[in-house]
C-alpha cells in the first residue's frame, strides 16, 4: 500500500486528492469527489470536505493508500513559515 504524506494533522479529501496529484485542479477534485470515486476507510466518501487523518486508508482506481504524517516535511514547512512570517 502506498503512503500519502500530509503536513498537517488532518486535511480535507478535496485538498488531499488535489496535492496528491490524482488531479491537476480542485473542480477536477470536486467533480471526482462528486462522483464517487474515492473510498475513504472502505466506504465512498462524497463528502469534498471529509476530514481526513494520518491511519486513515484512501481508496481510489482499486488501490489503497495510507495517509501519513510527514513530520520532516511538516518541520521544513514550519521552518520556511518562520523565515518568511510575511507570506
Amino acid at each position: 500500500m502506498e503512503e500519502l504524506k500530509i503536513i498537517t494533522p488532518s486535511i480535507k479529501l478535496d485538498q488531499l486528492v488535489k496535492f496528491s496529484g490524482f488531479t491537476e485542479t480542485g473542480a477536477k477534485a470536486k467533480i471526482l469527489i462528486d462522483l464517487g470515486e474515492f473510498n475513504v476507510n472502505g466506504e465512498c466518501c462524497t463528502k469534498r470536505g471529509k476530514k481526513i487523518k494520518p491511519g486513515d486508508v484512501i481508496e481510489y482506481k482499486n488501490k489503497k493508500y495510507k495517509v501519513v504524517f510527514d513530520e520532516e516535511g511538516a518541520a521544513a514547512a514550519e521552518a520556511e513559515k518562520a523565515a518568511n512570517p510575511e507570506e
